[in-house]
């Protein structure tokens, strides 16, 4: 008999920085939360974060300014309303960050040393340990979250499926566990892992868009994609290490293989991004150097400690760097309280697409969004009705045991086998067999035991919230460059977010990109092809099947891959004057 699904109000998926401030936030109202992680707690991508946290603190700063700079380095596809969210209430995510233990960098007077960064007007971006925001903040939230009697962590527990059936009502788990809960909310981050020069970790593959996708929830703004301008490249170890864009606010600056200047370094990443790769294309030098030989090493201790482990002295010499893959602007469409399309689905973070970056995501909005709309998300949650479940969740289907067994070589763990408590019984097809005719040998680990939380989360929790832990994950594996990283990618990483029934998602180009203003549109399940004003694109994630629509007349909202069933408001961007009809496939 299976076991009984764990009941809570709330279901996070994905524990970077956006699912644990959305679980602490969920919890502090009193909720059960269940939060689900496909690795340890403290090594998402969050944790990798160097950026810092935009907001308007300073005297001479004002959110109108800051969404003044939001709005241009969208390149005006910005959602006005979600813009203006953000900047009123990131100040107040950052005073309450300080209240959860988050100890912020100061000046002399201890008031905050804010940042500059690109595309900002004015210094407004606070960082903890120069460029170690991210870690700091996700180590504090992290030891908070274990500690927290209202939150349960299943770690080591990837998302197969969401539960639903006509609403979406709990998460299913590959382990055969089952979470229920009157809201999921999916913080699986993005997928610039897709692309073979990157600056995530290996897992960042959109994992949370597919789940949501096969939900029926509509996704958007997946032709947005922003590469970052300064990413270390051909250094051994240290492929697609990111060089953050403070460094560039305190003086650093670009140069060409002649040594010259050739662009302003503050201006949105974009911009700079484009203006290297475009000197690579004429210069055919495969990097840029970035200099900063002036600039204070002591500000930037963990970039200055990486680069020179790995070779390079940042305070005598250039650093090669060209852009990588680094950030996606969309996702899974959702409100300014982070409801998806489909009843019970919440997404926050780099998986939700609420069009506040627009085209471009402005330096450091991205974890002031994770604050700012993960408490909107918990709280909006949680006026979700109660669920009543009856029966069973629904079944897994059981993989083929030749992927099977691949998968627990690549993971650490057991095959699946046909006493799965939800698995179909079918019987899987033959094994591979060697030249020889002998099947080849398969090495099988024991399932994990059962873990208390200490051991889930391996390190001492400190004594008093208030105190910052001093520990860390391990370095960053090296996964190199190319078809090389592809291969090591698929054969070895323990972060792949996908069941072996499912394909990496992939996204590529449909077509040509089209102007006319008069277009018409078409969509089939497991894609989209049609033309849109701003370009063509289409997401595949088979098997997933997307709602069969056709629209006609003029689309003036070009931000929906999957056109919505009528007429649907988002800020600015509506679609008026244009009919749809939907069917399920």
């Amino acid at each position: 008999m299976s076991e009984p699904p764990i009941d809570a109000d709330v279901a996070v998926v994905g524990a970077g920085g956006a699912g644990l401030y959305t679980a602490l936030a969920a919890a502090g109202e009193g909720a059960r939360v269940a939060l689900i992680s496909a690795t340890p707690l403290a090594q998402t991508a969050s944790y990798w974060a160097q950026g810092g946290i935009a907001a308007a603190l300073a005297e001479d700063d004002s959110p109108d300014d800051h969404l003044e700079d939001t709005l241009a380095a969208g390149r005006g596809l910005s959602r006005d309303s979600a813009a203006r969210a953000l900047v009123d209430e990131a100040p107040d995510a950052v005073r309450t960050l300080q209240r959860l233990g988050v100890h912020f960098d100061a000046d002399r007077h201890g008031n905050l040393a804010l940042g500059l960064e690109g595309g900002h007007s004015r210094r407004r971006v606070v960082h903890a340990g120069g460029s170690a925001t991210g870690r700091r903040v996700v180590r504090q939230l992290s030891a908070l979250a274990v500690e927290h009697e209202g939150i349960t962590v299943l770690d080591a527990a990837r998302a197969a499926d969401l539960w639903s059936d006509g609403r979406v009502a709990g998460v299913l788990i590959d382990d055969g566990r089952a979470v229920a809960a009157r809201a999921t909310i999916i913080t699986a981050g993005g997928a610039a892992a897709l692309w073979s020069r990157t600056t995530n970790p290996p897992g960042s593959t959109g994992a949370g868009m597919v789940l949501a996708h096969r939900a029926g929830a509509e996704v958007a703004d997946l032709e947005f994609l922003q590469f970052h301008p300064t990413a270390v490249t051909g250094i051994p170890r240290r492929e697609g290490f990111l060089v953050t864009e403070a460094i560039r606010g305190e003086g650093a600056t670009l140069h060409g293989p002649d040594g010259e200047r050739f662009v302003e370094e503050l201006r949105p990443r974009d911009e700079v991004a484009l203006a290297i790769f475009s000197k690579l294309q004429e210069t055919g030098a495969p990097h840029v150097g970035l200099d900063m030989r002036h600039i204070d090493t002591a500000l930037f201790p963990n970039v200055v400690k990486a680069l020179r482990d790995s070779g390079l002295d940042p305070a005598a010499e250039l650093i090669p760097v060209a852009p990588a893959a680094h950030y996606m602007m969309g996702g899974i469409v959702t409100d300014l309280h982070g409801r998806s399309t489909v009843a019970g689905l919440y997404a926050v973070g780099e998986s939700a697409c609420t069009g506040l970056h627009g085209a471009n995501r402005l330096a450091s909005n991205s974890l002031s969004e994770c604050f700012v709309f993960g408490r909107r998300a918990a709280l909006a949650g949680l006026d979700e009705p109660p669920t009543a479940q009856a029966g069973p969740p629904p079944l897994l289907p059981t993989p083929s045991r030749h992927r099977q067994t691949r998968r627990a070589r690549r993971c650490g763990s057991r095959p699946a086998s046909s006493a799965h408590p939800w698995a179909r019984s079918h019987s899987p097809p033959p094994r591979p067999r060697s030249p020889g005719g002998a099947p080849p040998a398969r090495s099988r680990a024991a399932a994990p035991a059962a873990r208390t939380a200490g051991e889930i989360f391996p390190i001492a929790i400190p004594a008093s919230r208030g105190t910052t832990p001093s520990w860390g994950p391990p370095a960053r594996p090296n996964f190199g460059r190319g078809p090389e990283r592809e291969r090591l990618l698929n054969a070895k990483s323990t972060k792949q977010a996908f069941l072996p029934t499912q394909p990496r998602a992939m996204i590529q180009r449909s077509g040509s990109r089209r102007r006319d203003r008069g277009s018409t549109c078409s969509s089939t399940a497991g894609g989209s092809t049609g033309s849109w004003r701003r370009s063509s694109m289409r997401a595949q994630a088979s098997p997933v099947a997307a709602p069969t629509s056709t629209c006609s007349g003029r689309a003036r909202r070009r931000w929906s891959v999957w056109p919505p069933t009528g007429t649907t408001s988002h800020g600015r961007h509506e679609r008026s004057s244009t009919t749809c009809a939907s069917a399920s496939p």
